[in-house]
């Protein structure tokens, strides 16, 4: 969402700072398309795709798996293999992920009860549906797109990211990220924070802080 409303407004976004997810160029075919999957399993996002599948296996018990989910992609879960962003055609994410999908017996640091109070009694409330018809619609996205082949983020631009971060084990990631600036040609930065998981702001929080304000700070000197 945010590096494309720098890209599709830089009138009005004089720049943008991406955390996790870089921005990645329309490609050439649908992408649910090329999401890899496998006579057994499929990627996560092909997984949401139904409606109503997703909803209720993680509306099933809403603070286990929110409790669960911010510790199992963090940088403080160990031993987290790529074959966990797969689902199994029979049997949903959560008993496929198995090992990878713990419920820890105490929290890290950058975590606390009450957080994961509030965003279970949140998602209790509205449910999952509203976040995951983002990943149904990524081939309308894509569609509505087309007059942008071949865009560029033209506005200053920060990327963060965490080494341990399962997004940056996405296909094609390990082409993208190191030549990110051939389509963010202003990109100030790119600062990978070791043992750093998904969770980007919430697990360092002093240095994404500290780097989000240079980056501003740079900004303003241009005016």
């Amino acid at each position: 969402m945010a590096w494309h409303a720098a890209l599709l407004r830089p009138d009005r976004f004089p720049g943008v700072i991406g955390l996790s997810v870089p921005f990645r160029p329309r490609g050439a075919v649908r992408p649910t398309t090329v999401m890899p999957q496998t006579d057994d399993a499929v990627f996560y996002q092909l997984y949401f795709q139904t409606p109503g599948v997703a909803e209720a296996e993680f509306e099933h018990d809403v603070r286990s798996f929110i409790r669960s989910s911010l510790y199992s992609i963090s940088g403080d879960m160990m031993d987290r293999e790529p074959a966990a962003l797969m689902v199994p055609r029979q049997g949903g994410l959560l008993a496929r992920w198995g090992a990878h999908f713990v419920n820890p017996v105490s929290l890290p640091s950058w975590l606390t009860e009450a957080d994961v109070d509030f965003y279970a009694a949140e998602f209790a409330r509205t449910g999952f549906r509203r976040g995951l018809n983002w990943y149904r619609n990524i081939d309308r996205n894509w569609e509505l797109l087309a007059a942008f082949a071949g865009a560029r983020v033209t506005v200053p631009a920060l990327y963060i990211a965490g080494d341990r971060d399962p997004v940056v084990r996405f296909p094609g990631m390990d082409q993208l990220i190191p030549n990110l600036s051939k389509f963010v040609p202003q990109l100030r930065g790119k600062i990978i924070l070791p043992g750093c998981g998904h969770w980007t702001q919430q697990e360092r929080a002093a240095e994404v802080n500290a780097a989000m304000i240079d980056f501003l700070g740079s900004l303003s000197s241009m005016r």
